[in-house]
């Protein structure tokens, strides 16, 4: 799943779009629920040297919020990362590079919703 896929996604599903808010980021996209405002996922453009990933250059990735308990077992697979730029301990980043399968992204996309509206 790439990032193009994930915001058609997550528009299809939830009828988020997209929120471009910094300037200096322009490749960072973040997506809130519309009742209580919380972010559920943030899609980025990462240095991949500032994720520990060999290579250059930059690598899509996606935050999603998650449970400490997912995220434990989570953090054992490939194409699972700490969070970039989130808390460690209630986020999770996926790489969008086909390391991750499309129907594992779209769980854990509508869990990290479910978190967040579940919030009051």
């Amino acid at each position: 799943m790439n990032r193009q896929q994930l915001t058609e996604y997550i528009y299809e599903q939830f009828s988020v779009e997209a929120e471009y808010l910094w300037a200096s980021f322009p490749e960072f996209a973040a997506f809130r629920n519309q009742r209580n405002k919380k972010w559920f996922a943030l899609i980025a453009a990462v240095d991949r040297s500032k994720l520990g990933l060999e290579g250059e250059g930059k690598i899509d990735v996606v935050n999603l919020k998650c449970d400490s308990v997912l995220l434990g077992s989570l953090l054992f697979k490939k194409g699972f990362l700490p969070a970039y730029h989130m808390s460690k301990k209630s986020w999770v980043t996926v790489l969008l590079d086909g390391s991750v399968e499309e129907e594992e992204i779209k769980n854990l996309v509508n869990f990290s919703f479910e978190i967040i509206d579940s919030k009051k």
